[in-house]
């Protein structure tokens, strides 16, 4: 399943200035971790936001925004972005600023033990 690699590209131009990003292949898309956190995302077409849970019910009426699913079950915290969500520089922005907004208070993945 391929991702939209121009998208990736264009997040990526986004976070240039922030001093620990990393990214990594994941889900079948590419995820931005900001701060050893899952913070933003691509998943084929759409852009994968981490957002704070309770904002959640607001930004699902903002246009191309959608819950996000993951084998049948809602992702609490997680929304997808269409391309009418984020067509403009300033919508773009506007959702890589609620995810970095919200990346202070995200909770990291546990790390998990290799053997």
């Amino acid at each position: 399943m391929a991702y939209n690699t121009a998208l990736s590209d264009r997040i990526r131009e986004a976070l240039v200035d922030l001093p620990d990003v990393e990214e990594k292949e994941m889900f079948g898309g590419m995820c931005f971790m900001v701060n050893g956190k899952m913070c933003i995302g691509v998943m084929k077409d759409e852009m994968m936001c981490r957002i704070d849970p309770a904002m959640k019910e607001v930004l699902l009426e903002k246009e191309g925004c959608r819950p996000m699913t993951m084998g049948g079950k809602t992702m609490n915290g997680y929304v997808l972005i269409g391309e009418e969500g984020m067509r403009t520089k300033k919508a773009f922005d506007y959702w890589v600023g609620l995810c970095l907004e919200f990346n202070p208070f995200a909770k990291a993945s546990p790390k998990t033990k290799r053997n």
